[in-house]
């Protein structure tokens, strides 16, 4: 009994490091995720046409990211993100949007089975459509959340 107890334990401890190997190789230099964004976004003052966009490390530190278009060289942007912490780890890796009428601005990006998640700080261009957006909806302001599923 004391034998199968253990063995169903180890067994246990194994698979929990498995999946936390695959779950940190997501977050390493290198490692990328992939994602369709079928509308125009904004990335740091920039806008990025609809496309498949591939999401990756600059270097060894988690706060530099980079999206590039996979079939257009010349849509891509480089970003600094600061970490944001869920209750749970996410089931499935996503792509998060705020969305104010037809503009919409990447705000965070989660890897599937990890608790923390990368989020960019809001632009100042960000800022400017969400007050607009507070003046002419007589005082709502809050960004309506899309959120993509990575493949």
């Amino acid at each position: 009994m004391k034998a199968r107890v253990f063995s169903v334990a180890l067994g246990g401890c194994v698979l929990a490091l498995l999946l936390g190997a695959a779950a940190s190789y997501a977050q390493m230099p290198g490692a990328s995720m992939r994602v369709n964004i079928p509308f125009e976004f904004n990335v740091r003052g920039r806008t990025l046409p609809a496309g498949h966009y591939e999401i990756k490390r600059i270097g060894d530190e988690p706060e530099g990211l980079e999206i590039s278009d996979i079939r257009q060289s010349h849509a891509h942007a480089m970003f600094e993100t600061e970490p944001v912490d869920s209750s749970r780890p996410a089931r499935h890796g996503e792509v998060v949007f705020h969305r104010y009428g037809d503009q919409y601005f990447l705000s965070e990006i989660w890897s599937a089975g990890i608790q923390t998640g990368r989020e960019l700080p809001v632009s100042k261009q960000e800022r400017v459509v969400k007050r607009e957006m507070a003046k002419s909806m007589a005082g709502q302001s809050e960004p309506e959340t899309v959120a993509l599923a990575i493949y």
